[in-house]
């Protein structure tokens, strides 16, 4: 089961990430300004914030194996219309195929999430999840490997066909593997128990996360330009740089779970990793032009994306196997919706102020976050 989440979670960030990974060649071959190619860039990510909520609760209704099914077959279909869109070079058919995408790739947060918290015990939860959140960092990764260079030979059509294979690939293998885990009867009045009534606990967490999603978007969409653009290297070697990083990230991910099951607390390990966002992220901007520079990036790539697996787990403990589909939503809509606005926002600081300015902006938001995380995942 951990194997069919982290498949639907590699597939459906690989796909999504896609565009964003064309923003050197869209802009630096092409001449795209830096704010149309992030626009392109966050076509996916509007395409799943507007349905993420709705995935939740039909995750919540259905089961995990119909969800995750249902929305790689939209991923498929996405991908297919992305394609002609990129065959035709019409960029508004690209946009909206990719935007697709979005919508797919929403239903794989919610269902993957609730496979793996329904299949594994509290004691091992934090290591599962941490695992399962790997799907991002390391769909990421794989799409940087494949991209850059493949964009750069063949042309964006051929990047889009793989994606199109990718995710027929993919639905196969979990329409066949997935089984839904037991859980309890809706009958159940404590089960039932609306998790917001009473307790801003899971309010909080979706606040911080949102905002903890802002630095991890700045590195993950600016990492390969910065690479090529500031420090000069070819498309190749940023590309395995950024994908090297992303394993790194994931790696960052599995040991935060770990760490979380070892303490028996989400929260505060959640915070400690807040604390490091804004430290690395004032240090990027400080050595933006230096050598020194590249390390800290790295570093940064790893930090950024270490919280979100701990906030995921933590509202699934508290939201309960009744209501976590419809959470993870909610929580997945406030982290989509920073992330939607970095790529062009953070583009336009970029184009006129510079790299640094945008880099110690991000640090300002995971310094408000540490104050939003609350005490302790119990009431």
């Amino acid at each position: 089961m951990l194997t069919a989440a982290m498949a639907a979670q590699v597939t459906a960030t690989a796909i999504v990430s896609t565009p964003l990974l064309l923003i050197p060649f869209l802009h630096l071959d092409q001449g795209l300004s830096l704010v149309a190619s992030g626009g392109l860039a966050a076509a996916p990510t509007v395409g799943t914030l507007l349905t993420l909520v709705a995935w939740g609760a039909v995750v919540d209704r259905v089961g995990e194996r119909i969800s995750l099914t249902a929305g790689l077959l939209i991923l498929v279909a996405g991908s297919a219309v992305a394609l002609t869109g990129a065959r035709a070079d019409e960029a508004t058919l690209l946009a909206a195929g990719f935007a697709l995408c979005g919508v797919g790739a929403s239903s794989s947060n919610s269902a993957s999430g609730r496979l793996v918290v329904g299949w594994f015990p509290a004691e091992r939860r934090g290591l599962a999840m941490g695992i399962r959140q790997t799907g991002l960092p390391l769909g990421v990764g794989l799409a940087a490997l494949v991209v850059p260079g493949w964009a750069d030979q063949r042309g964006i059509a051929s990047v889009v066909g793989l994606c199109v294979g990718l995710a027929v690939v993919s639905t196969i293998f979990v329409g066949l593997t997935v089984v839904d885990p037991p859980r309890p009867r809706s009958s159940d009045p404590v089960a039932a128990a609306n998790p917001y009534r009473g307790d801003v606990r899971l309010v909080r967490i979706h606040a911080a996360s949102a905002l903890l999603v802002i630095p991890q978007y700045v590195v993950w969409s600016f990492m390969l330009l910065w690479l090529i653009d500031r420090h000069g290297w070819s498309a190749a070697a940023a590309g395995a740089l950024y994908a090297g990083s992303q394993v790194l990230g994931a790696a960052g991910r599995v040991g935060a779970g770990w760490w979380s099951d070892r303490v028996g607390d989400r929260l505060g390990p959640m915070r400690q990793v807040a604390t490091a966002a804004t430290v690395v992220m004032v240090a990027l901007a400080a050595f933006d032009a230096t050598p020194l520079a590249i390390a800290v990036m790295v570093v940064a790539a790893v930090v950024t994306v270490a919280p979100n697996g701990l906030a995921f787990t933590a509202v699934a403990e508290i939201a309960g196997p009744l209501w976590s589909g419809r959470a993870f939503g909610i929580q997945n809509t406030g982290q989509y919706l920073t992330a939607a606005a970095v790529p062009p926002l953070m583009g336009a600081v970029i184009q006129h102020a510079g790299y640094g300015w945008a880099f110690a902006g991000a640090a300002i938001f995971p310094l408000f976050a540490i104050a939003l995380v609350p005490v302790a995942t119990r009431r």
